[in-house]
């Protein structure tokens, strides 16, 4: 069992920056990829970045290539997802999700996921 605490959300200025970070329990952290999905009021869960277990092979949305990155310290069971240029569309829930596989077969896909955080809000004002 994997349990997942996302943290980082807040409110933040458009061309304005937030890192979220989702710490996770269990020894086996190191062996799962792991990804970022956000959720908006009214709207599905969408998938924004995912990450294999070494951090050799990341994965975006085109809507975040080139403004978030996604990164992992496995000594620290945490993964990042670093915002840069957020603009009011990226105000969502995010969430954290990890993969029990360490590259994942569909990134993209929710149902690749096995565990899942809470959640913590991004709320980005124009």
């Amino acid at each position: 069992q994997v349990q997942l605490v996302e943290s980082g959300g807040g409110l933040v200025q458009a061309g304005g920056s937030l890192r979220l970070s989702c710490a996770a329990s269990g020894r086996t952290f190191s062996n799962y990829a792991m990804g970022w999905f956000r959720q908006a009021p009214g709207k599905e869960r969408e998938f924004v970045a995912a990450i294999s277990w070494n951090a050799w092979n990341t994965y975006y949305a085109d809507s975040v290539k080139g403004r978030f990155t996604i990164s992992r310290d496995n000594a620290k069971n945490t993964v990042y997802l670093q915002m840069n240029s957020l603009k009011p569309e990226d105000t969502a829930v995010y969430y954290c999700a990890a993969d029990s596989r360490p590259n994942p077969a569909l990134p993209g896909s929710p149902y690749e996921y096995d565990y899942w955080g809470q959640g913590t809000q991004v709320t980005v004002s124009s």
